[in-house]
């Protein structure tokens, strides 16, 4: 059974970092696409940055140069290291998996989903 829990969500002020990690459980991690997404009120869930098998990653323009995916795959764990905060990245983060050979930000690809984990940016 595939599980996915987010930890290190917060509250911080404009300008801040926070550094969020996915423990994945129950499949062999290291040949899975993961990803970010995240999901403000009011609006539609979407793609934050997502990484492949190989390493290769990618991300939504708002967060580039801000925002760097990366994994350990002897720990099973997705990061997302996140600084410069905004305001408008305040919103519920979710880790995400998909065992294809594809890998981009697109929600319908992804059959596996954490909880969240709540950033809040302060101005």
């Amino acid at each position: 059974q595939v599980q996915l829990v987010e930890s290190g969500g917060g509250s911080v002020q404009a300008g801040g970092s926070l550094r969020l990690s996915c423990a994945a459980s129950g499949y062999t991690y290291s040949t899975y696409c993961m990803g970010w997404f995240r999901q403000a009120p009011g609006k539609e869930r979407e793609g934050v940055a997502v990484i492949d098998s190989d390493g290769s990653s990618s991300y939504t323009d708002s967060v580039k140069g801000r925002f760097t995916i990366s994994q350990d795959n002897a720990k099973n764990t997705l990061y997302l290291q996140m600084h410069s905060l905004k305001p408008e990245d305040t919103a519920m983060y979710y880790c995400a998996a998909h065992s294809g050979s594809w890998c981009y930000a697109r929600l319908a690809d992804f059959d596996y989903w954490g909880q969240g984990t709540q950033v809040t940016v302060s101005s």
